[in-house]
């Protein structure tokens, strides 16, 4: 019998090496794609190995494509276009409509976008209502249905929903800045803000004098009065990615803080589409160390 020598080609691995070849590196392309650099390095080599060639060559930190790589970038493109738009036409009608989205404000720039990104990219007959806010806010909204989908921050002894990351708490400073050794400690907050009351517990336990002098409206609020030296503040791990801050060090006094969680509710009932985008924010990687690597 004649040997079946049909192969198929994996879109995804094709889409990263088209992103890598567009953006001239492995880690530009993860960033874009909201996926770990040791994801897209495993695709390139995954492709690389199929054709039992190499597809791009290092150069500093970055990449050049080798022949083989123009060569299979010309037919990526095009292969990546034809799967997206097959997967547009395709489109039942219940992948269309609107869902509401609520996410607390200090998650929607390290995780959000990209969840965004991919989401509209895979459903582009979607529409989405971001619901920025403060956990306390958003669960009365879920709890009466005006939210579809909804990632929290919560203590993780009291969090009921899909525990997507657990972590302890952080102590976070503007860059350089000392503000930690004064006395009363002066902490920046938004009102209602889930963490203040953890931080001002361990501080009390502690026998360390605080004052919260600086309140914020919103997030960019408390981001500068952070990055500006004249507070405190307390939050996920993932804040240690804001470029104006600092962690505390662990030998600076501050008491330790406990672990917190990013929660996922979905409300019962929820549409086929607000499911998807279930899926979609599941994938992500909530581990800081992943978007460290991945950085």
């Amino acid at each position: 019998m004649p040997c079946n020598t049909t192969r198929n080609l994996d879109i995804s691995a094709l889409r990263s090496f088209v992103m890598i070849a567009e953006l001239g590196g492995v880690t530009r392309a993860a960033e874009r794609l909201n996926l770990t650099q040791s994801a897209v390095s495993m695709q390139l080599k995954r492709l690389e190995t199929a054709f039992d060639q190499p597809l791009v060559a290092r150069e500093g930190r970055g990449v050049t494509l080798t022949e083989e790589g123009e060569q299979l970038l010309a037919y990526g493109r095009r292969m990546v276009k034809l799967n997206d738009e097959t997967w547009n036409r395709m489109m039942h009608e219940m992948f269309q409509g609107r869902i509401t989205f609520g996410v607390p404000e200090d998650i929607v720039r390290p995780y959000v976008t990209g969840i965004l990104r991919d989401f509209v990219g895979a459903f582009p007959r979607a529409r989405i209502n971001l619901v920025s806010s403060i956990t306390r806010l958003l669960i009365p909204e879920f709890a009466e249905s005006k939210i579809d989908i909804m990632l929290t921050t919560e203590p993780v002894q009291s969090g009921t929903g899909e525990c997507l990351y657990r972590g302890g708490l952080k102590w976070y400073v503007g860059r350089d800045s000392k503000i930690y050794e004064q006395r009363p400690l002066p902490l920046a907050s938004k009102q209602d803000c889930v963490f203040l009351p953890v931080a001002a517990a361990a501080l009390d336990a502690a026998d360390i004098h605080w004052e919260c002098p600086y309140q914020a409206n919103d997030w960019r609020d408390l981001v500068a009065f952070v990055s500006a030296g004249l507070a405190i503040e307390t939050n996920m791990p993932y804040m240690a990615r804001i470029k104006d801050w600092d962690e505390v060090p662990a030998g600076a006094g501050l008491p330790a803080l406990p672990d917190f969680g990013i929660f996922l509710y979905v409300r019962e009932g929820a549409s086929p589409l607000a499911l998807q985008l279930a899926g979609i924010i599941r994938d992500v990687d909530f581990d800081p160390a992943a978007m460290a690597k991945s950085a």
